[in-house]
């Protein structure tokens, strides 16, 4: 039989310049673009400030992880949450319109009127099928039950 080698620690992502990787160097480079920009279009106050937020944030960005996954995963799946609503309300009167002439039902065609059930009856049928049978019900003669289960 072959062999094969089971590739390990494939959440570890490679590194390329010392300990920072592929993604945070791509990171960096676009903070550093960004703050190449605001140097030449701000004046030198507002340069820092911009600066120092822009750096900030990209390390943030970069380095922070969130129950083990990089933080632009962590705003992905807030940004979710957020949208979705907090209160999932079942509405089972909402039907399409292509929808509605296939579910409506003729009941007389299900159930002629001279076989309505009691709700007592109902429920003691209920009874017999959760017991599987083993409850024979007060009036065993007049239903017929399977015990072949």
């Amino acid at each position: 039989m072959q062999q094969f080698t089971v590739p390990q620690f494939i959440d570890v992502e490679p590194k390329i310049i010392g300990p920072i990787t592929t993604r945070q160097f791509l990171i960096f480079l676009a903070a550093a673009l960004l703050i190449f920009l605001c140097y030449k279009l701000l004046d030198f106050t507002s340069f820092v400030i911009v600066g120092v937020f822009i750096f900030a944030l990209s390390g943030v960005f970069a380095f922070l992880k969130i129950n083990g996954r990089p933080f632009h995963f962590f705003l992905l799946n807030l940004f979710q949450t957020f949208k979705k609503p907090a209160l999932r309300v079942w509405n089972h009167k909402a039907i399409t319109l292509e929808n509605k002439e296939e579910k409506e039902i003729e009941y007389e065609k299900i159930l002629p009127p001279d076989k309505y059930f009691a709700a007592q009856k109902l429920a003691e049928l209920s009874l017999i099928v959760d017991t599987k049978g083993r409850y024979k019900g007060e009036d065993s003669s007049s239903i017929e039950v399977d015990n072949n289960y």
